[in-house]
């Protein structure tokens, strides 16, 4: 039994909200990566400023166990933050937890900035205090963005829209590049420094307790900005018509937005919900949705355990890479300068071309071959660089940097979006929200242990170590091709038809055996 209010938001044509909605999700998750990934850009000039040693013949680091918390804290927030911002989503409203998340995001953001003290333990302490609560603003953005975005858009190009406001990511990561760049070579311009084997104390000029700051404080601009937009954006159709029982309501509000005539059919809701009040956890939804759940939560764990590595250790990367110098022939100014324009190349010949594949190919392609070629060339690439690095890294470097450049390419054309698409089509409305919390936080859980465990092996440079962490990766990139098979493909169906809820039979009702990829109906006409 299908809703006309449904139907009318499935059949919608792409209209110019549908674009503003884009912008208003799409820049949180611009935020979010600039939040995520820009203490990557500065994380070692905390260890010089804060852990400089004066008999050492290297520049001051952050230990091991700090430089670990200093960087994923913000992940742990995350995580915690998708599970109850998630809950709230489908208990409260997906609109009413919206505005909540910006404000957390842009509080934060500024007091990471202003994290106090003299003592590097409480500068330290206050900066991951923050950030776990930026991170924790950061969680909610996910599963409310993509379903938000999966329940205004119409089937022919739903996935596109999740993946356009997912694809901010790209941009983001971009621009914490580029704000760090910029701002470091403005503080190089007016505090010259020699380099740390000239003059180990004036390498590090005492400004630069500065620079780290704004670069994190810039982070809440973006944020601010898109409050007033998203509290203008009415609840989705879906969430009124289903959940709170308002077919008028859903109606009247998605008419207004789409410009499209509904007819409420108030006496057909109970019926709908009848049929699909079961909770999350009952054995009529693990019968009807348990594989595809342990699917995209099996894979985005795979996947992160890769893409935060990735992302979290280029600084580690990039002196065997050739991008840049060793730290020793910079300045802790110059050391900002060009690990941030190494993060900007790679972020924009890399990163940001794969996010936008997927945009424009997944409604041609399909989620489902996406994840799979993605994941098999991440693993078949970071394999190559495990077994050659010591080639690579001595012989040919621009190899090096070509073969690390398209992981990250396969990672946005890839897993990385598709694991962020296909929880918010896969599951029913009245969990939508939730069920997308426990698959990216089980993502995170996956950045934990890059966090903590491969970027263990890869900051002290060793090369053995490395390795190692390289050719782990392609075995988790590998693990993660396989259970990509737990999920199915989403295109060119409506929520309603993929989920089961409007009775007919889809492949989620089908036996756990049957793997094909269904044909759409659009496809067969």
């Amino acid at each position: 039994m299908a809703l006309e209010v449904l139907e009318a938001l499935d059949s919608a044509r792409t209209q110019w909200y549908h674009v503003t909605a884009i912008v208003i999700a799409g820049m949180g998750f611009f935020t979010d990566a600039y939040d995520l990934f820009c203490i990557s850009t500065v994380s070692k000039l905390l260890g010089r400023l804060y852990y400089f040693d004066p008999s050492s013949d290297k520049p001051g680091k952050l230990p091991t166990s700090v430089n670990n918390f200093v960087i994923g804290v913000a992940i742990v927030g995350t995580l915690s933050g998708q599970l109850v911002f998630g809950w709230l989503g489908d208990k409260l409203g997906r609109k009413k937890v919206y505005g909540i998340t910006l404000i957390l995001m842009v509080l934060c953001a500024i007091a990471s900035g202003l994290s106090f003290g003299a003592s590097a333990k409480s500068v330290m302490g206050t900066l991951c205090f923050f950030r776990f609560w930026l991170g924790f603003g950061i969680g909610g953005d996910y599963p409310l963005s993509a379903t938000i975005m999966s329940e205004y858009a119409n089937k022919r190009t739903r996935g596109a829209f999740i993946a356009a406001v997912f694809a901010m990511q790209g941009v983001g990561i971009i621009f914490a590049g580029l704000v760090s760049m910029t701002l470091s070579a403005l503080f190089q311009s007016y505090y010259h420094a020699p380099t740390y084997t000239q003059n180990r104390v004036l390498s590090t000029r005492p400004e630069a307790d500065l620079l780290w700051r704004l670069v994190l404080m810039i982070g809440a601009i973006p944020a601010l900005l898109t409050y007033y937009w998203r509290m203008k954006m009415p609840e989705t159709g879906r969430y009124t018509a289903i959940i709170e029982g308002n077919a008028k309501q859903a109606a009247a509000d998605m008419a207004r937005v789409l410009d499209i005539e509904i007819q409420a059919e108030q006496d057909k809701i109970a019926e709908f919900n009848a049929a699909n009040n079961y909770p999350l956890w009952s054995n009529e939804f693990f019968n009807r949705h348990g594989r595809h759940l342990i699917g995209t939560m099996s894979s985005w764990f795979l996947l992160d355990i890769a893409f935060y590595s990735q992302n979290l250790t280029q600084k580690d990367i990039f002196p065997a890479i050739g991008l840049i110098d060793k730290d020793f022939n910079m300045s802790a100014i110059g050391e900002v300068f060009q690990t941030s324009r190494a993060m900007f190349v790679i972020a924009l010949v890399g990163t940001f071309p794969g996010y936008w594949f997927t945009v424009f190919f997944i409604e041609k392609l399909g989620r489902y071959k996406i994840q799979l070629v993605g994941f098999f060339m991440m693993s078949f690439f970071m394999f190559v660089i495990g077994v050659k690095y010591d080639y690579l890294k001595n012989e040919n470097k621009g190899l090096f940097a070509l073969l690390y450049g398209l992981t990250f390419f396969f990672a946005n054309f890839g897993p990385n979006s598709t694991t962020f698409v296909l929880p918010a089509e896969l599951f029913p409305t009245r969990v939508r929200s939730t069920c997308h919390a426990l698959s990216a936080a089980a993502g995170k859980a996956g950045a934990l242990v890059g966090t903590f465990g491969i970027q263990s092996l890869t900051v002290g440079g060793d090369t053995y170590k490395i390795k190692k962490a390289m050719i782990l990766l392609a075995v988790t990139n590998l693990l993660g091709f396989f259970c990509s098979f737990l999920v199915t493909e989403t295109k060119g169906r409506s929520l309603e038809e993929i989920s089961g809820e409007d009775g007919r039979e889809s492949e989620l009702t089908a036996t756990p055996n049957d793997y094909r990829v269904p044909v759409s109906r659009t496809e067969t006409m």
